[in-house]
């Protein structure tokens, strides 16, 4: 069976939505080759030529929709996803990035709602999972979130572990449970050292701990990002200054005076509230 590469028009933006055309694809049903004078029929894993055209249309529309999103443009996504969802209803990752769009626009509600859409057509998807843990999390509800990205870990089929551990770690922090964070932000370091927003997490939560040596280690990985953020920064600084290291502390503080003037943590360093 020759399998056929279908080509978007050039027109549409290039988008690559991760993990979800694979999650698409895999839910379908293979197209069987035939064994010459045989009359059973031998197992092929699904390809692209096995979608409808519905579903290509489908799959078309949420490309373009989180390009949109992505650029912020949340009312042309919504208009893309509807589309998607005209041309498949069953679409689940439509369902998924709705609810993300929802979520960037402060819809909690309508956001829940997509949500719980998206878990009941694929309740074992890894990224519905992870996104849906995200969203509880940073809607007051971190207690419930660890068991989705737990979920989400468990699939072997998940391609971005390191985004639930990560994930994981963050909201275990928040629930101020130490010895959790510290073992899922380990994890996902492991797989990902260079991803600034692990090594700061792992910084907040030896510092928290009072090991500011270990909290020195991944922090100073963070803060040689070009992009280097505020609360990066003043992380930094306290984790100098419970060290004692005046000359690091002050080359630290110029940088966030140069770099984030307005910023609240500039203000609390000029206040000196180093433990607030």
């Amino acid at each position: 069976m020759r399998i056929r590469r279908q080509r978007l028009p050039q027109q549409y933006p290039t988008v690559l939505l991760v993990a979800a055309s694979f999650a698409l694809i895999v839910g379908l049903s293979g197209c069987a080759g035939m064994r010459s004078g045989a009359v059973s029929q031998q197992a092929e894993l699904p390809t692209s030529s096995d979608q409808t055209d519905s579903q290509k249309r489908a799959q078309i529309r949420l490309q373009l929709a989180i390009g949109y999103f992505e650029q912020k443009q949340y009312p042309v996504a919504l208009d893309e996803v509807k589309l998607a969802l005209v041309a498949d209803p069953n679409f689940v990752d439509a369902y998924s990035v709705r609810a993300l769009i929802y979520m960037a626009m402060g819809e909690t509600r309508l956001a829940e709602e997509n949500f719980q859409t998206a878990m009941r057509l694929s309740p074992n998807n890894p990224d519905i999972n992870n996104n849906y843990g995200w969203y509880l999390c940073q809607n007051d509800r971190a207690a419930q979130s660890i068991a989705y990205f737990d979920a989400a870990l468990k699939n072997r089929s998940y391609q971005s572990p390191g985004k639930a551990l990560n994930n994981a770690g963050m909201c275990s922090l928040k629930l101020g449970d130490l010895a959790a964070a510290e073992r899922y932000l380990t994890q996902a370091f492991q797989l990902d050292p260079g991803n600034p927003s692990t090594n700061v997490n792992l910084a907040k939560t030896y510092y928290q701990k009072g090991d500011y040596t270990r909290a020195r280690f991944y922090v100073g990985r963070a803060t040689k990002d070009d992009a280097v953020s505020a609360e990066t920064l003043w992380l930094a600084i306290r984790v100098e200054h419970k060290l004692g290291e005046k000359a690091v502390e002050a080359s630290l503080a110029t940088q966030l005076r140069r770099r984030h003037p307005n910023s609240a943590e500039y203000a609390a360093l000029q206040r000196g509230a180093f433990d607030e």
